[in-house]
């Protein structure tokens, strides 16, 4: 994540104690896919979830469990999301356990089933909740694949503000909604949302062939343009919100070369931030645990697990210095290929996300297709 609020104008969140700061005994934020299960059917889902159950998912006792181990480890963040996770059953008796010790909680939800009651019950249990839009009105509802979507998800935004519930927006911009990104802003603002993310599309799942459907470079730095336009906008106008971009640390180093142009001061001040935040964390900073207890580097390369929590303790499978595609993603700098490896800002993007150049090159080592930052600015 990018915290583009934090680097142009120093409004900080919990987020960046672990975001921007030298790495000592890093503890990964865990994103938990609790279950697969989902009532929607959004055509760039990472789990290729459907409205079904799903056999082997972790009991209760077993999750239960998995809280205890992640809480002795010092995991900071667990990140509850699916599929759908309040279509599991036990969502808040999991979340009050980890929250007793002393874990950030976070709801990763579409927002559609969140009427007034349930979201008594999220209050009670989630420090944070990040609900997912990715268009105004039938746009959203055609990627989400289910009419009336829009309306649910907002009125579930709602019936969580009338509780004080810390929100966020998350909209993934594609070539079939960033033309929309004007009335997202106009939305965010209107509703009083007071924190937005904005996410490039990653290839995995039922989104592994999407790369089509993905930006061209020149209209990512255009989109990206806007957005830091608009954050200058929000400060000139004393309009207080946090806004930040997702899963392409290209947007790091391109607010980095924009800052050097207009003010090299402040450049060097979100180069030494750019810098301790370090990059992708995939496999380092974060983890991802399936809704069967399998671990992996993110939530979207599941084509290589290091092992399952209702067998090893997941601190074990984390420090498993012996597991080879673990220790090579821990010094992936070395093995990256094409442009990655030439690239003066790796110690800033650090080769970005390895689930894209799986996709497009079936090398999980080439450049990130995603990068769109031309040759003459990276060496």
């Amino acid at each position: 994540m990018i915290n583009i609020t934090k680097l142009l104008y120093g409004i900080s969140s919990f987020g960046d104690r672990l975001r921007y700061k030298k790495k000592k005994n890093l503890r990964p934020v865990v994103v938990w896919n609790i279950t697969r299960r989902c009532n929607l059917n959004c055509v760039h889902c990472y789990s290729d979830s459907f409205n079904k159950k799903y056999p082997g998912e972790l009991k209760t006792k077993e999750a239960e469990n998995l809280i205890k181990d992640l809480a002795d480890f010092g995991v900071p963040v667990i990140l509850f999301s699916g599929g759908e996770p309040i279509l599991r059953k036990d969502i808040f008796k999991l979340a009050s356990l980890a929250k007793k010790f002393g874990i950030y909680t976070v709801l990763s939800t579409n927002g559609t089933l969140i009427d007034k009651e349930m979201a008594k019950d999220i209050k009670e249990n989630f420090d944070y909740v990040g609900i997912s839009l990715d268009g105004i009105g039938e746009n959203n509802d055609r990627f989400r694949g289910k009419k009336g979507a829009y309306n649910l998800a907002l009125l579930g935004i709602r019936n969580l503000k009338r509780l004080g519930q810390k929100i966020g927006l998350r909209f993934t911009i594609t070539k079939r909604n960033y033309l929309e990104l004007p009335k997202i802003f106009d939305l965010v603002e209107r509703e009083d949302i007071n924190r937005v993310c904005f996410y490039h599309l990653v290839y995995s799942g039922r989104g592994s062939n999407m790369f089509k459907d993905d930006l061209t470079h020149i209209q990512m730095r255009e989109c990206i343009d806007n957005i830091f336009d608009w954050v200058n906008s929000l400060y000139r106008r004393k309009i207080k919100k946090e806004v930040l971009t997702v899963d392409n640390h290209a947007d790091g180093v391109y607010l980095y070369l924009k800052l050097k142009r207009k003010d090299p001061k402040k450049a060097e001040r979100v180069l030494k931030l750019l810098r301790y935040n370090g990059g992708n964390n995939s496999g380092i900073g974060i983890a991802c645990i399936d809704n069967l207890g399998f671990v992996y580097a993110d939530q979207f390369l599941k084509n290589y697990s290091f092992g399952n929590v209702l067998k090893r303790r997941f601190e074990d499978i984390w420090l498993d210095k012996g597991n080879p595609f673990l220790k090579r993603l821990r010094e992936r700098k070395i093995y990256l290929k094409g442009r990655c490896k030439i690239c003066k800002f790796l110690d800033i993007c650090n080769g970005n996300f390895r689930a894209r150049a799986l996709a497009v090159y079936k090398d999980i080592w080439e450049e990130d297709p995603a990068c769109y930052l031309c040759t003459r600015e990276i060496t």
